[in-house]
């Protein structure tokens, strides 16, 4: 029954707590208004991520009473105080505008904490040998995987139900992947996919309300805290490479968007048109083609990590998964020509 209890909790907060969001988001005047950078055309509520955020913590806090171990529980705590970090920094700037320089100094200073509290990447695999990593190097690598996972469900949270439906399909990849070893982190993640779930009847096209950077903050950070604590790891470049491959296409997209951005001399951060939905959309992709495409993806690069720990065939797999991506952002990808606006987003 367990299985099903944790999910079911946070998707049931998520669904009843949604329209109190929503009234409150109205009222208080939290609303993304539409404009010409956008794909909506009236007002929506920018801060459903409150709910997302109350539902799975309801279900982190079921998970530790259910099953958690001593070691376990501490683990929990890190990724309980990290989530609250990563959760609140994006609620601020959904109400208070931050700048990106902002956001990112927080989200160090969270990592750091994180990592402090034991939620780290400390070794490297290399052919042979296990090459542990000096902690300034450790520190940074974790940094870069957690605010960079953060930052990257962010920039996918730019069309209807896109975010939260590749989340919930990485979160169910994630519950897989620990489940044999770790049962009460595999809970984790089947609360963070319940609660995105629960989300999507809201969310998905067209929208009644949006995650906000609240929202897809914390879905990032919680995806990737996870990946790095509950997955298999024996020290081979498989097992290491299974987190990048639950999570490799917000990680390859983010990867290809900010190499543009910087081959243009242009910030990091610079709002544009060059993400995989906004290049599908401006290829006339009817949208609902271009949200199910992205899930597929998602759900193929999870299963070839899956399948890596058992067969050969999830390298096989892993390839396929590569080559169409390659051949979608080949046919698609125009980095000067395409106009910085030319496409209506949601986000960065």
């Amino acid at each position: 029954m367990f299985p099903w209890i944790v999910p079911g909790a946070a998707a049931l907060t998520v669904v009843g707590l949604t329209p109190l969001v929503q009234k409150i988001g109205f009222k208080f005047g939290y609303i993304d208004q539409p404009n010409a950078r956008k794909i909506h055309r009236q007002p929506i509520v920018r801060i459903g991520g409150v709910g997302i955020f109350i539902g799975t913590f309801t279900s982190w806090i079921l998970t530790d009473q259910l099953m958690a171990t001593a070691a376990e529980s501490s683990i929990f705590l890190a990724l309980l105080l990290g989530g609250i970090g990563f959760f609140a920094t994006g609620l601020m700037d959904d109400l208070f505008d931050l700048s990106p320089f902002a956001r990112l100094g927080i989200q160090a200073l969270l990592s750091a904490g994180v990592w402090h509290l034991g939620i780290r990447l400390d070794a490297l695999p290399l052919p042979g040998l296990t090459a542990a990593l000096p902690a300034w190097l450790s520190l940074l690598v974790t940094f870069l995987w957690l605010a960079g996972m953060a930052n990257a469900i962010n920039w996918l949270d730019g069309m209807d139900g896109l975010a939260a439906g590749t989340a919930t399909v990485a979160a169910v990849v994630l519950a897989a992947l620990a489940w044999p070893t770790q049962p009460a982190i595999a809970g984790m993640a089947l609360g963070l996919a319940g609660a995105t779930l629960g989300f999507l009847r809201y969310n998905a096209a067209p929208a009644r309300i949006f995650m906000g950077d609240g929202g897809s903050y914390f879905l990032g950070f919680a995806l990737a805290a996870i990946a790095l604590v509950g997955l298999p790891h024996d020290g081979s470049i498989t097992t290491a490479l299974l987190p990048f491959l639950v999570l490799l296409i917000p990680v390859l997209d983010m990867t290809l968007v900010i190499g543009a951005r910087l081959s243009d001399r242009k910030s990091p951060f610079f709002p544009d048109q060059r993400h995989i939905h906004h290049r599908l959309m401006h290829a006339n992709f009817p949208k609902a083609t271009v949200v199910w495409s992205i899930y597929s993806l998602t759900l193929l690069s999870g299963l070839s990590a899956l399948l890596l720990l058992h067969s050969p065939l999830g390298w096989w797999l892993l390839s396929a998964d590569l080559a169409l991506f390659s051949l979608t952002m080949r046919s698609l990808w125009l980095p000067t020509a395409t106009p910085a606006m030319s496409l209506p987003t949601l986000t960065q």
